[in-house]
């Protein structure tokens, strides 16, 4: 057993002492604010960090102190480690929650916390480095008795040890990050004309998501659904599992929809799977809370992986089981043993958790939609819970993940529950942005999900998604409202935020374009109309560009790659024709309808 390590005044069982003073939280979005409201619920302060372009965000907002990071995109802030660790000595902080995705799997942020004596509400290091790198992970499990999908066990450094793996195993074959999840950083190889692309875009992913670019390889299950399992572990060798979500509606390998329990699933299977990824928890030595990843298909399961952290989808578990596993992550990291066994974990009913992500799916395309929220109006009634991370006037970055929030509802059934999911998708109301709202309902509706036949390929190669549309709202505001003199604004002081109100007079906004944006856009069109004009379809970097002046196209073509919202999307010719201008370069910033390419 792996013993916490640097946990400031953690005890044994039976010692009557507090949870942490002050947590710092070193994350942002909804997850922060998660954290925080379950810091205040607990009597602990929380300290915010924040980047240049979320200094008024709502997690700084809700936090008791705010410190700034610096930088806009996340490997200038939030994956900026000496600035957090400068802030947690700045802050007086005695404990981190890494929140998910940045350093939430990082060992060596994890060992740089806990070596100043500040607890990690999260895994030891070593479990981290066990459980993290997905390679020793799949070991780990094998040496449990726990057996996956076909895979590597070595960092993938050429393209031909793909090609070698394809020509024993088939294809298509998975290339994910090492040290990551979710889905960052993942990329699928159907055939050997398709390695080298995908080799460097699951690695410019990883480093964007996680600071860190190894990659690995597995086979690729032709129609598995994604079972996982919530552990929980505390450092006394107690270990339990909370039941087990289903996460098989997916979209680019991350998920929309998820439920628990997994429905129609063999009970025997249901406690093969717990009992499964309780024995990897224990056999890498794990404390907190977990989630073990599992693939399962024609009645056989297969081991995936084990995320080290806080999954995005934790309250539909919360839900049916009455648990708060934040509440119980930081019981956990302050030395606290389980107060109850796996005897005692019951399940009741039924709950789904609904992403709505700042993403256009028209099409299918689900493509990032940064931008302002003008007005957002949650549901409301019996079993229906919102985590956001945004309000009404707050800004969607590009910078970053799209996630807008979480709707979570519960029902005594799975019919219940995907009614009133309805229902309160029905009542949701956002504007400014587009959001996966209208595919998340054509989801619901459909009688493969009612069936549960749908797996994790269902969305992207049986849903019909071509006549979904979610065009941006416009936001309801009239020109003719008595303009607002009041201003609530942030001033940072040593670094540290501050709220402040002052009556000024409103600024009128631009007359129109500037000049530069106005020529940018004279050749703006859309995709498949033929103009060989061609444009990005929504603000984002360009991190490649593939093609050159004199390069002959096809109508499809890619010409360059461009990251959104940590997403990397194909930006492609409309029409057949020699290239006769490329107008951008990797790492300039475009805006929606900007052109970058010119066909002849």
């Amino acid at each position: 057993m792996i013993s916490l390590v640097g946990v400031r005044g953690a005890s044994h069982p039976g010692d009557d002492r507090e949870v942490f003073a002050k947590v710092l939280i070193a994350n942002r979005g909804e997850i922060a604010v998660r954290v925080i409201r379950a810091c205040r619920e607990m009597g602990v302060a929380t300290v915010a960090v924040y980047s240049d372009l979320d200094r008024d965000a709502l997690h700084t907002r809700l936090a008791d102190e705010a410190y700034a990071l610096g930088g806009k995109a996340a490997t200038e802030s939030y994956l900026n480690a000496e600035a957090i660790l400068s802030v947690i000595d700045r802050s007086g902080a005695d404990a981190v929650h890494p929140g998910y995705g940045f350093f939430s799997e990082n060992a060596n942020f994890a060992r740089a916390v806990t070596d100043r004596g500040v607890a990690f509400i999260g895994p030891p290091p070593e479990a981290i480095e066990v459980m993290g790198d997905k390679i020793s992970a799949r070991l780990a499990a094998e040496q449990v008795g726990v057996h996956g999908v076909p895979g590597t066990t070595e960092f993938i450094t050429d393209p031909d040890q793909v090609r070698a793996f394809g020509a024993e195993h088939g294809y298509p074959v998975a290339i994910k990050a090492a040290y990551g999840g979710g889905g960052r950083g993942m990329k699928v190889v159907t055939d050997e004309t398709t390695i080298e692309d995908a080799i460097e875009s699951a690695k410019r992913e990883a480093m964007s998501y996680f600071a860190r670019d190894e990659i690995y390889m597995e086979r690729y299950l032709t129609a598995p659904r994604h079972v996982e399992i919530q552990v929980l572990a505390d450092a006394y060798g107690n270990a339990v599992y909370l039941g087990e979500r289903d996460c098989s509606a997916q979209r680019r390998h991350q998920k929309l929809i998820e439920e628990a329990p997994a429905p129609d699933l063999p009970d025997e299977v249901r406690t093969s799977m717990g009992e499964a990824a309780v024995a990897v928890a224990l056999g890498c030595g794990y404390t907190n809370a977990g989630t073990v990843e599992f693939l399962y298909e024609d009645g056989v399961f297969h081991y995936l992986e084990m995320n080290t952290r806080l999954q995005v989808e934790h309250p539909v578990t919360e839900l049916v089981t009455g648990l708060d596993l934040v509440e119980q992550q930081l019981l956990i990291a302050s030395g606290e043993p389980l107060d109850f066994t796996q005897d005692d974990v019951t399940i009741s009913g039924h709950a789904i958790e609904v992403r709505i992500n700042a993403e256009d799916p028209s099409g299918g395309a689900f493509l990032p939609s940064p931008g302002r929220i003008d007005s957002l109006r949650v549901p409301d009634g019996f079993g229906i819970r919102f985590d956001g991370g945004y309000e009404a006037g707050d800004e969607i970055s590009q910078y970053y993940d799209n996630l807008v929030g979480k709707l979570v509802i519960w029902g005594r059934d799975r019919e219940v529950a995907i009614r009133r999911t309805l229902r309160a998708l029905a009542d949701f109301e956002i504007r400014g942005v587009a959001t996966t709202i209208p595919a998340d309902i054509a989801i619901l509706e459909h009688p493969d999900f009612a069936a549960v036949t749908h797996s994790t390929k269902w969305v992207e190669e049986t849903l019909d998604l071509s006549t979904v549309s979610s065009a941006v709202q416009p936001s309801t505001t009239g020109d003719d409202e008595t303009p607002t003199t009041r201003r609530d604004i942030s001033v940072e002081v040593d670094g540290r935020r501050f709220a402040v109100s002052m009556w000024i007079p409103e600024a009128a906004p631009p007359a129109g374009p500037s000049p530069r944006t106005r020529a940018k856009r004279s050749g703006m069109g859309t995709s498949g109309s033929g103009t060989g004009r061609v444009v990005v379809p929504m603000q984002g970097t360009i991190v490649k560009v593939l093609v050159a002046v004199g390069d002959n196209v096809d109508a499809g073509d890619t010409v360059c790659v461009l990251e959104a919202m940590k997403m990397e999307n194909n930006v492609a010719a409309d029409r057949a024709g020699t290239v006769s201008e490329v107008l951008v370069e990797p790492g300039d910033s475009v805006g929606a309808g900007d052109m970058v390419v010119v066909v002849e």
